[in-house]
C-alpha cells in the first residue's frame, strides 16, 4: 500500500502556503479554506503555530478539525502566524 497524500509535505517555502492559502480563499468555501488552514498549520508545526498565534494545540486542533468553525479572529491569528496576511481584490465580472 502506498503512502497517502499529504500536501502538507509540499509546502515547505512560504510562496508555495501562500498560493495553497490564496487558491482556498479563491474558492470561496469556509470549509476549504478551514481545511487550507490546517493543512498549512500542518506543514509548520501545529505546536509551533499553536505557540506563535497564542492558542493552547487542542484548541488549534479543534477550531481546525473537520467540524471546526474558527472565529475570525482566530483565522487573523493563525494567518500572521504562519506568515500570511489577507488581501481582497475586486471581482471580475465579466
Amino acid at each position: 500500500m502506498s503512502p497517502r497524500f499529504d500536501a502538507a509535505d509540499y509546502l515547505a517555502t512560504p510562496e508555495a502556503r501562500a498560493d495553497y492559502m490564496a487558491a482556498a480563499l479563491e474558492e470561496g468555501d469556509a470549509s476549504e479554506i478551514r481545511r487550507a488552514l490546517n493543512t498549512v498549520a500542518r506543514s509548520l508545526g501545529m505546536m509551533a503555530i499553536a505557540e506563535e498565534a497564542g492558542l493552547g494545540r487542542e484548541s488549534l486542533y479543534k477550531a481546525l478539525g473537520e467540524n471546526g468553525n474558527p472565529e475570525f479572529a482566530t483565522v487573523l491569528k493563525l494567518m500572521k502566524a504562519m506568515g500570511l496576511k489577507l488581501s481582497a481584490l475586486p471581482i471580475d465580472k465579466e
